[in-house]
């Protein structure tokens, strides 16, 4: 299987059009098809439903998109590390980024890096730990900033200063926002929204096996959407202060949890793993700052 077959394929899963695409990667549409039917031969599987107008992705083609797209992002990586061996001003640094605020480290440093670096070129990827720490361990991503503990064994571990604080977000007029503080007794009963993560990790060092008697109304990745459900009415949300916009005009509001619940923040990289030469000064100087 070839790398350009591989771009062939995600030029046509991206039109979903053979002739767009073609004319996209500037081959003919014959090429390009004989490319695909070659390409199914050799995985023994059927990748397209092809309709009279169009192209869709059979659940097989589906995966490998998926898989073709960390392919070819570690491909390219590849081509640019060795491009940048020789540039000691630059090069480019992939990281995958649970949502937290205290990205605002990360952000606040690579503003300051590439004052000295001006060719330093960054790639951000987010997603829950679970997610960043795959491309990780593929080869993709060089670092990757977590919110759960870390295998020690498997990583270099870097801990951010500050950790992120749990609360819950709610609509500003109902009876909880005039509390101080949120306690397990007063989740009871309500509905709620959370990352997968966190109630599965995080909600049960606060309440422990009182997590049966809580209500998990749908599960987010991204707490944006999560709080446009609330502004709805249709639940509260559990997560970290500061994601969410609870300015006045939102008519959102969060409180902390009681007894606090703070989760510890990580950057990590794998162990043994060789780091380009702009990664290597963008590292040590991230150890310098925190260690």
């Amino acid at each position: 299987m070839e790398i350009r077959t591989l771009r062939y394929f995600m030029a046509i899963a991206r039109e979903e059009n053979m002739t767009r695409a073609a004319a996209l990667l500037h081959v003919s549409q014959s090429t390009l098809s004989k490319q695909m039917q070659m390409l199914e031969e050799e995985l023994g599987k059927k990748l397209f439903q092809r309709h009279s107008f169009s192209i869709s992705l059979t659940e097989e083609g589906m995966l490998l998109r998926k898989r073709a797209a960390d392919v070819l992002l570690l491909t390219d990586k590849i081509s640019t590390e060795f491009a940048s061996l020789n540039d000691i001003t630059g090069g480019n640094i992939y990281f995958g980024c649970a949502e937290t605020y205290q990205i605002r480290y990360l952000a606040n440093y690579i503003k300051e890096f590439k004052v000295n670096y001006p060719n330093f070129h960054y790639h951000i990827t987010s997603g829950d730990t679970e997610q960043v720490e795959e491309k990780l361990n593929a080869g993709i991503l060089d670092f990757a900033l977590i919110v759960e503990a870390p295998d020690y064994d498997n990583y270099n571990v870097l801990e951010l200063p500050e950790g992120d604080i749990w609360g819950l977000v709610m609509p500003g007029d109902c009876p909880l926002a005039t509390k101080e503080n949120i306690a397990f007794e007063d989740l009871i009963g309500l509905p709620l929204f959370c990352s997968g993560q966190g109630w599965r990790f995080d909600l049960p060092q606060w309440c422990g096996k009182g997590i049966e008697q809580l209500n998990l109304e749908g599960s987010f990745r991204l707490h944006y959407n999560a709080s446009v459900f609330v502004k709805e009415g249709l639940g509260y949300l559990l997560t970290y202060d500061k994601l969410c916009n609870t300015s006045p005009e939102t008519g959102l509001v969060f409180r902390p949890l009681s007894p606090l619940l703070e989760t510890k923040i990580y950057i990590i990289w794998k162990k043994g793993q060789i780091l380009t030469p702009i990664a290597n000064r963008f590292i040590e100087g991230l150890q310098e700052r925190f260690c």
